[in-house]
């Protein structure tokens, strides 16, 4: 048994792709997982059980499929690999304001050509900085994730995978909700 955090792509709690948390928890229970939590109204969900994250995933995606006949693209960490995000984060040292700090979860290792073409570009985004690390890519925009260029669309059509994005207060809220203690 282990634990997962969940996180949807583009669900609304009102409106197009509309996914109530509480039908998320229940469906996510459906699956066999326990202990299934939901954080705020966005598709963000913690769970026990077992399998491989990828796995996982796709029995979510599958489920809200047959389910609620929606096509929602799901990234899940496991409780180590989120440990791994929080634990020495880029950007921590240059400002405290989580509203400044965000992570983009893709949904696999974007092709290094893609990584490198993107990093080559880290000029004209003014001051508004990224990291692509493994299957994330950390974002420092002092002016604020809706001014930045560099949004969750973006990086999905430069990367070529698909993504999530999270701001640093919500993947700490999500870190304490799978038991993970960060100093």
């Amino acid at each position: 048994m282990g634990t997962f955090v969940g996180l949807l792509r583009s669900i609304n709690v009102g409106g197009r792709n509309r996914v109530p948390m509480a039908d998320l928890r229940a469906l996510v229970s459906s699956l066999g997982f326990d202990d299934v939590g939901t954080y705020l109204q966005s598709g963000n969900v913690v769970f026990t059980g077992s399998g491989s994250a990828t796995a996982v995933a796709r029995a979510i995606e599958d489920r809200i499929a047959s389910g609620l006949g929606l096509e929602v693209p799901v990234i899940v960490r496991s409780k180590r690999q989120l440990e791994a995000i929080v634990r020495s984060p880029p950007f921590a040292d240059l400002d405290v304001d989580p509203k400044t700090r965000h992570v983009t979860f893709l949904a696999a290792v974007a092709p290094p050509p893609a990584v490198q073409e993107l990093e080559a570009l880290a000029d004209r985004f003014g001051t508004d900085q990224f990291v692509v690390t493994g299957r994330e890519v950390f974002l420092y925009c002092p002016g604020g994730y809706g001014q930045t260029k560099l949004n969750n669309t973006y990086l999905e059509r430069r990367l070529g995978v698909t993504a999530t994005t999270r701001n640093w207060r919500t993947v700490t809220a999500l870190t304490e909700m799978a038991g993970i203690t960060v100093d």
